[in-house]
């Protein structure tokens, strides 16, 4: 590891310590030329194989940009949003893959996306599974709906304005 600060080619690690829930490992270093410290965060390396056949490296950013478009003018922070990426990034970290599709990303995405709102949600989804219909927005409606109520059964809307 080179110094950041005189460039030496060298340095001496003093501490090392895990970081991120255990996804990272934080160095503490030293350079023996000119005696100043810094510190490195090493990760494992995780990469996307985009639909084009291209690797780049996985970047909860860009998750942050799609999600974050979806989430527009919904009650949604940005605290939430990282939490998101940060769930994200987890689920695919532990397929234990070093390289995964693009595709599974975005799988990746719809479940936590569900739980956090679900017009985000369908609104992600329209795009990343291309709806083409309206029947594509019943279906995941539908679907919803199903999830939400174990029986199958649509809650009466005079109960919710009752209570």
């Amino acid at each position: 590891m080179h110094c950041p600060f005189c460039h030496f080619t060298d340095s001496r690690v003093i501490d090392s310590r895990t970081a991120d829930d255990g996804t990272a490992i934080r160095r503490r270093r030293q350079c023996p030329e000119c005696n100043r410290r810094f510190t490195t965060v090493e990760t494992t390396s995780l990469s996307v194989v985009k639909r084009s056949g291209a690797n780049e490296p996985f970047s909860r950013s860009k998750v942050l940009v799609g999600v974050r478009k979806a989430c527009q003018g919904r009650p949604v922070t940005d605290d939430d949003l990282a939490k998101l990426a940060q769930k994200v990034e987890e689920a695919i970290r532990a397929q234990g893959s070093a390289e995964v599709e693009a595709h599974e990303v975005g799988l990746a995405v719809l479940g936590p996306l569900r739980e956090l709102d679900e017009i985000a949600y369908l609104r992600f989804a329209s795009v990343y599974q291309a709806f083409a219909s309206l029947e594509d927005f019943e279906s995941a409606i539908t679907l919803l709906r199903a999830e939400r109520e174990p029986t199958g059964k649509e809650p009466d809307p005079a109960d919710r304005l009752s209570g």
